[in-house]
């Protein structure tokens, strides 16, 4: 049986798909939306908005009504950039790491549960081959 890299692909966004929708109530409970949770849980290794719309791959449009939203949260906060006054960079605020956390949490007890279905060393492998496919082609 010949499994292509389509296949792969859908099975994977369905996994994930079926991870999140399990978790929404929760990221609810937070006073966080799907995507609002993505770009919050960005906000650390993408500190500027237009980052965050590359590595997520959502439009700048987007990414700004969410940040927007955060704030008004109180999740992050706007700071001035002190390596140019002219952007503004993004901080996670106590609220902001504190839901980021138990929402990270949420996700993992949920990924957990499904991985709890293949062996110790499926994980293993599982972990080796996305790694793998993470490596940069050369």
């Amino acid at each position: 049986m010949t499994v292509d890299g389509a296949q792969l692909w859908t099975l994977n966004q369905k996994l994930l798909s079926v991870v999140m929708d399990a978790c929404s109530g929760e990221l609810a409970e937070l006073g966080l939306e799907t995507k609002e949770f993505f770009v919050l849980a960005e906000v650390a290794a993408s500190p500027y908005p237009a980052e965050i719309a590359t590595a997520l791959m959502l439009p700048k449009a987007s990414v700004t009504v969410y940040v927007r939203n955060l704030v008004a949260k109180g999740f992050i906060r706007r700071e001035i950039d002190d390596a140019d006054l002219r952007r503004h960079r993004l901080v996670l605020t106590a609220e902001g790491k504190d839901a980021r956390g138990r929402a990270l949490a949420a996700l993992a007890a949920e990924y957990d549960r499904r991985l709890a279905r293949i062996t110790a060393q499926d994980r293993t492998e599982l972990q080796r081959i996305l790694q793998e496919m993470l490596k940069s082609p050369e």
